[in-house]
C-alpha cells in the first residue's frame, strides 16, 4: 500500500487552507484513530481545514490519506508509515516535521476517549511520554551529521511502532460503551 507523500499532501492542505501542514495533520489523524471511538472523515476535515470541507480533488486525496492510515493501523504486518518530508529535504526540516507529527498526534490523541495522554499507564504511557519529548525535538548543530541522521532514524521508527503499538493497547478506548442491561425485577 502506497500512502500519499508529504510534498504532495503539503500541497493539497495549502491550497485547502489548512490550519495544520501535512505532519500535523496526519499526526492528528493517527492520534485520533488510536483514541477515538468511532473517529470519521469529516471529523478529521473539521481539525484541519477551515470549514471542515475542501474541493473535490483535494478531499478525494485527503480521503485516500485517511483510508490507507486506517488500514495501515488495523493490519498486522507493521505498514503504517508518518507523512514527513523524504531524505532529500534537509535534516533541519525533517525534524520540526516530526515534532509537528508528534504534536499532531498527542492533539488527536487527546480529542478521544483519552482525555490525558500523559496520565496513561505503563508501556503505553512511557511512550506517549516519549512523544511528547519528541515533539519539542530540534537539530544537533554540534553533531556529525552523520549521528543527527542516524537519531532521525532511530525516532521515526520509534515513533512508527509505537503509534501502531498504542493503537493496539488503547483498543478498549475506541470500543462502544457496553449497553447497560436493565435491572431485573
Amino acid at each position: 500500500m502506497m500512502q500519499p507523500d508529504y510534498t504532495h499532501t503539503q500541497e493539497l492542505l495549502t491550497r485547502a487552507h489548512s490550519l495544520a501542514d501535512a505532519a500535523e495533520a496526519h499526526g492528528t489523524l493517527a492520534g485520533s484513530l488510536c483514541g477515538a471511538r468511532g473517529y470519521r472523515f469529516e471529523d478529521w476535515l473539521k481539525e484541519i481545514l477551515p470549514e471542515g470541507r475542501a474541493g473535490a480533488e483535494v478531499t478525494q486525496a485527503l480521503r485516500e490519506l485517511y483510508d490507507s492510515t486506517a488500514t495501515a493501523l488495523i493490519q498486522p504486518d507493521m505498514e503504517f508509515e508518518l507523512v514527513l518530508p523524504d531524505d532529500t529535504h534537509p535534516l533541519s526540516e525533517r525534524t520540526p516535521a516530526l515534532a509537528r507529527w508528534c504534536q499532531g498526534f498527542l492533539y488527536g490523541l487527546g480529542t478521544g476517549a483519552i482525555q490525558d495522554p500523559g496520565t496513561l499507564p505503563g508501556e503505553v504511557g512511557e511512550i506517549v511520554r516519549d512523544f511528547i519529548e519528541i515533539s519539542r525535538a530540534g537539530v544537533d548543530g554540534e553533531a556529525e551529521s552523520e549521528s543527527n541522521e542516524s537519531a532521525y532514524a532511530e525516532l521515526v521508527e520509534y515513533v512508527r511502532v509505537g503509534v501502531q503499538l498504542l493503537f493496539e493497547e488503547l483498543a478498549h478506548a475506541r470500543a462502544p460503551a457496553a449497553p447497560t442491561a436493565a435491572p431485573l425485577h
